[in-house]
């Protein structure tokens, strides 16, 4: 083997770990869960992990999306009504 193609061998073998780590990459794609709740289909979409919108389906109703409101976990608002007032009055206080 001449110095020539020993150096492109040595390229070749070099960007093999490279083309792993591509493969490995996350995709863009969302993981989607369905599952049945009482009367209702829920579908949770998660990006590596990380739940961002939850699709729920009544059984005789229209379909509504709870998406995540801020950056903490559970606090999730619909989507079609994000403005929407959630009453939290004191009702008692010692």
């Amino acid at each position: 083997m001449g110095p020539f193609n020993r150096l492109i061998l040595l390229a070749v073998l070099a960007t093999v770990p490279f083309a792993a780590q591509a493969s490995d990459a996350p995709s863009a794609e969302p993981d989607v869960t369905i599952r049945q709740d009482g009367d209702r289909t829920v579908e949770e979409y998660r990006v590596n992990g990380f739940l961002y919108a939850i699709k729920v389906t009544p059984k005789g109703g229209k379909p509504y999306f709870l998406v995540r409101a801020d950056g903490s976990d559970g606090n999730f608002v619909r989507s079609d009504s994000p403005d929407m007032l959630i009453p939290a009055w004191e009702i008692f206080s010692w």
